[in-house]
């Protein structure tokens, strides 16, 4: 083993530092009009956001999980109503149905991409069935045309989940904009990250569209006069300009992000080809965009010590699937019953794909992945 190297799971610093200048010069645009909510920055982010995407309507919200349940509310999903989610994600995804009223519907996942198994979900439809919620998980694409196809056979909504997915596509098509609503979050550390929290909810109904920006501003189309119950979901100005910067750099570091994916594979078959590790696979006809590089292997615990203490980076999304929760106990699904989310519970572990990253650190991962298996 060479010395040990600091490799962090991501590395923003790295990220901001050559666009520093453009992201302040930003920042104090907005300050000195003092027009932090909603607002004109606003409006210019999400019509680029919207160019990028290739969609009608692309609508600013606080959050990614704000995306989710306006988006349900806007649907009046409520009580009486089951979503079909993965029990496999983040927690947001099946949290904001439990926040309209409804109940989330937890089925298993595929073993290889982690999303929706669509038999499962075909089985779990019932008359109380309103939505499906796929989830990109990691960032690649969920098997959209047969989820579509069941929507439209049983009068079904499909709300995608892209919090990890902007700039991934299926058959050439913006994920997010295949459904009827799309959900993106730019938490600081997603591909495309504020700083801090935004969302933005995707849409090409104009009628579903007024019906999100009601939504976000207390359903209010006039100070103090509310048509509708609504929430506190707009989007501040600082964060859509921070993104305005940043947008622009993001199909560049996205590829950068595909390029170390592949070096991975390469030097995996190179340095650590007897390691009980599997690596993630890219379906055919989708652009996986890896806002997670996630490996399964086999010893997980030890191996994610191991690499911590030789200075890298990682982490597991996610331990604990939902329908082991304590908080979704009601739900009454006994443990075992959706064994590939409980497998890839146990298995998996995300390592540093950020665009940033150097060949050297790379091969410092999957040395010292190497050498962890081969200590035995």
């Amino acid at each position: 083993m060479q010395p040990v190297m600091q490799v962090p799971l991501l590395d923003l610093a790295a990220q901001y530092a050559p666009i520093r200048d453009a992201v302040v010069e930003a920042v104090t645009r907005v300050v000195d009009t003092q027009k932090f909510i909603l607002g004109p920055e606003v409006e210019a982010f999400e019509a680029e956001a919207a160019a990028y995407l290739g969609t009608r309507h692309a609508i600013g919200v606080t959050s990614g999980t704000d995306a989710l349940l306006v988006a349900m509310m806007a649907l009046e999903i409520g009580p009486g109503d089951e979503v079909i989610v993965p029990t496999y994600s983040f927690f947001a995804t099946a949290g904001c149905v439990s926040r309209v009223g409804a109940t989330p519907v937890l089925v298993d996942i595929d073993p290889v991409t982690y999303n929706l198994d669509v038999d499962a979900v075909r089985r779990a439809i019932t008359p109380r069935t309103r939505a499906i919620i796929p989830v990109h998980l990691y960032g690649q694409a969920a098997e959209m045309t047969p989820l579509l196809t069941l929507a439209c056979e049983h009068g079904l909504q499909v709300i995608e989940d892209a919090a990890q997915a902007l700039g991934a596509t299926y058959d050439g098509k913006a994920l997010g904009t295949l459904g009827r609503f799309g959900c993106f979050s730019f938490y600081p550390s997603k591909n495309l990250g504020a700083a801090g929290d935004a969302g933005l909810v995707t849409v090409t109904d104009d009628e579903m569209a007024a019906r999100v920006r009601l939504l976000r501003v207390h359903g209010a189309q006039r100070t103090y006069h509310h048509e509708k119950v609504g929430g506190n979901f707009r989007m501040a100005a600082l964060q859509a300009a921070v993104l305005r910067v940043k947008l622009p750099h993001l199909e560049a570091w996205t590829e950068a992000r595909r390029r170390n994916a592949d070096r991975y594979r390469g030097l995996f078959g190179m340095l650590a080809a007897d390691a009980p590790v599997q690596l993630p696979t890219e379906r055919p006809g989708r652009r996986h965009i890896y806002n997670q590089f996630v490996i399964r292997a086999e010893r997980r615990d030890a191996l994610r010590d191991y690499l911590r203490q030789h200075g890298i980076g990682c982490e597991i999304y996610y331990p604990v699937p939902f329908h082991l929760q304590p908080c979704f106990a009601s739900l009454g699904v006994p443990p075992g019953a959706l064994p590939e989310s409980e497998r890839a519970a146990r298995d998996t572990l995300a390592l540093p794909i950020y665009s940033e990253l150097s060949e050297a650190q790379q091969q410092y991962v999957v040395e010292t992945i190497a050498d962890f298996y081969a200590r035995g």
